[in-house]
This record gives C-alpha cells, structure tokens and sequence, in this order.
C-alpha cells in the first residue's frame, strides 16, 4: 500500500536577506522529509516567513496573513504557518488576533537545516555567518527578537561554501546583521578577515563574493586590504551609517563619532578608490532639529555616496528611543526623507555618468520582455541597488559575465551593450 503523499508545501519569505535564508532552510527541512514545494497558490501549508523591524514591515505581513486566511476560508489552504520576527515579537496578540492560524514559530537558529531549498535564482546565493546583533542602537528591536549575538563555526561555513563552490555560483552574498562582528562571540575579537581569506581559497569556481551590512568602527585595515587584493571579492562596501550629528549619534548609542566616520570614508577612499560605498540614514529620529539634519544633507553632498537607503525612524515599542521626548511628526519625517532621496537622486546620477563609454564587467541576471538583459555590476547588490541594461547579439544566460560597453546612463541604472 502506497503512503499517502505528503501535503504540498509554499512559502513567502518577507523581510531581508538573512530571512530568506531562514525560508531556504525551513524549505530545505520539510522538502528533504518528502515535503514538495510549490507556489503559494498550489499549496495545502503556506508558511510566511515575517519580518516586525519597522512599522511597514508588520503591516506588510500582517497584509499577507490576512491574504491567506482568505485563501484557507474558500479551501485552497488546508493550514497556515507564520514564523520569524512577527510571532517571535507578538506570538500572544497574533494567537488572539488570527485564530485561523494553525501555527505560530519565532525565529530559527543560526544552526539550520544542512538541507537547503534555494529561494534565490540559481547564480547567485546568500550566505549568513551570524546571527543577532552585538550593537545596542537605541532605536532597533532587531537583539530583543534574535537574541545575543552568536557566530557561526569557521567549519560550518566553510562546508557550505564548498557546497555553493561545487554549484559554481557566480555571486555569493555573506551576510548578517553585522559581519564585522564575526567571531567575537566565539574568539573575543573580530575574526571577518581571516574567514574571508579562507572562504576566499575555497571559493575557486564562484565569480564574486560580496559583504553586506558592516558596522563602521569594526572595519579593519586587514579587511580592507583583503577587499583591495582579492579580485573576486566585490569592491563595494555597505556600511550603515544612520547619521552624522554628534548628539544624535550619541542618542542612537552608535559607537562612533563624526570624526571617525569621517576618517574611514577617507581612508577607504584611499585604499580602495575603486570602491562604491553604500549607507543607510535614519530621518526623523526624536529631538533631530532643522539644523542636524541639514548637516545630515551637507555630508551626503560631500561624501557622495554611490549607494544609498533612507528609512523613516519608526517608533517601536521595547526599544529605548521609544519613549525619548520630543518625537518628529510624520509629516516632517516625509519631507525630510524626500529631501535625503532627492539630493541622493543627483548624486548617483553624476556618479554613473562616469561609466558612460567605459567598459565593465557585468553579471546578467536575466531578461525582461524588452531588447534588454538585466545585469548588475560589481556596484551592485542584488534586489537593492540598481541595474545594468544590456544588450546583446548573442544568446546570454543568468550567471553569465559579460564585458559591457556602456553607452547610456540613468539616475540609478546604465545601458550598455555586450563588446
């Protein structure tokens, strides 16, 4: 007698990156024990995997569950599943709030499933190395959900670099709240250099490898000089900011002061000038005056960032800048973001009309339905910066490295064609 085959299984993963790894391990587990995975549509379990960083963030999966109990009230869905930040942040309200919700699980360990479901196209991947978060920032909820820091074994990672060495990915993403505090938890000092040497060595068949969210004052010379000498590791540095005034740095618990940050830009652009450098601002943060943020305005015109986020402060309850005086009103919150993303606007366009009649190289992602591929330089960061558009008289392929001629550019965007 044949057993009775397993309930089909879809996923939605919301949030960053380092939830998506989450949402490939889960997948991984359940697709290992027989589980097949399909779109949410063709489900019996849909899982949704949330993030509760922001205001938007909860509304946006609240959004989602709402969407598939809907699907569950007219029988496509046998069962729903929400995981992650959401119900780790707000597992009793939600119980109370949806009962048509079967289940309700917080955020898994950072020692997954050894079974992986990838959730990314197949020629690029993102690698998570830590998990929580060793800073304090005033305004962030992100230690209360994950929990103290902790770092991935050199091993571990290491075995599933070769793993994604033997499957020839032409990108590889190392990621996690913050990596440049590797190893303090299992070492007492950082240990991001060395392990990016030995990941390097092993990563012999993966075309890039990328570093995303480094805190500033943990960025070393020895990470610097591995970023400059090594030519798969992409010269591109993310590194959030959040501001530049003293006193509101100072009220955000950032370990750094204006001079600091001032002194790494420098020295990065010395090392590395090559490198693009891509931060992120908070806007609106309590008791921020007319006066800091137009010095906030003054250094993103002088520092000229190729790459750059803005968020809207959001006031979250459990942190300890909820309850600071002096809150900023939405409405100024707006204007001041729109002021940050205009200014950014003009910035990046002059920095990509340096490219024009240069020739790159560019990794194709796909295509669209115009003449075009679209690809992303080593500038750029999958999902969140921009794109390069490429036309080609040969056939090309997701994964494929090209050398591009650009011809065109755009605020956020080049063109170009395949030489």
């Amino acid at each position: 007698m044949k057993p009775a085959p397993k309930d089909k299984i879809g996923i939605i993963s919301l949030g960053c990156p380092r939830n998506l790894v989450d949402a490939e391990s889960i997948l991984g587990r359940l697709s290992y024990n027989g589980h097949p995975v399909v779109d949410i549509e063709n489900a019996d379990v849909g899982i949704i995997n949330t993030c509760a960083f922001i205001d938007d963030a909860k509304s946006e999966a609240i959004e989602v569950i709402l969407e598939l109990i809907n699907l569950k009230k007219r029988g496509q869905l046998k069962k729903i599943i929400v995981s992650g930040c959401l119900p780790q942040r707000y597992k009793e309200e939600l119980f109370k709030e949806f009962p048509e919700v079967d289940a309700w699980l917080g955020t898994p360990s950072l020692n997954h499933s050894p079974h992986r479901f990838s959730l990314t196209p197949r020629h690029y991947s993102y690698l998570k190395i830590c998990e929580g978060c060793i800073n304090s920032c005033s305004y962030c909820i992100i230690p209360r959900i994950k929990g103290k820091f902790s770092s991935l074994s050199p091993g571990d990672i290491l075995d599933k670099v070769r793993l994604f060495n033997r499957d020839k990915v032409s990108e590889l993403n190392i990621i996690g709240q913050d990596i440049s505090g590797y190893g303090m938890d299992l070492y007492g000092k950082p240990q991001l250099s060395s392990l990016l040497q030995n990941i390097v060595k092993k990563s012999n068949n993966i075309g890039w490898i990328r570093l995303l969210y480094l805190y500033p004052s943990r960025v070393s010379d020895s990470l610097l000089d591995i970023i400059r000498n090594e030519d798969k590791v992409c010269k591109y540095l993310d590194l959030p900011i959040q501001h530049i005034n003293d006193r509101i740095l100072k009220l955000m618990r950032r370990a750094t002061h204006k001079r600091d940050i001032l002194r790494l830009l420098a020295k990065i652009r010395k090392k590395i000038p090559e490198a693009a450098l891509r931060t992120s601002f908070i806007v609106g943060f309590p008791s921020e005056t007319d006066k800091e943020f137009q010095e906030l305005l003054d250094f993103i015109q002088e520092a000229r960032f190729e790459r750059l986020g803005v968020f809207i402060y959001s006031r979250e309850e459990g942190t300890a800048a909820y309850n600071f005086p002096q809150q900023v009103t939405d409405k100024i919150k707006q204007e001041r973001f729109d002021a940050v993303m205009a200014l950014q606007q003009q910035v990046s366009r002059q920095f990509n009309r340096k490219f024009l009649g240069r020739k790159i190289k560019v990794l194709i992602d796909g295509k669209d339905e115009s003449p075009f591929y679209l690809g992303r330089s080593q500038y750029d960061a999958p999902e969140v910066d921009g794109l390069v558009y490429v036309r080609s008289k040969r056939l090309l392929k997701s994964g494929d490295f090209v050398q591009v001629k650009i011809n065109d550019t755009l605020e956020y965007d080049l063109a170009g064609e395949v030489i």
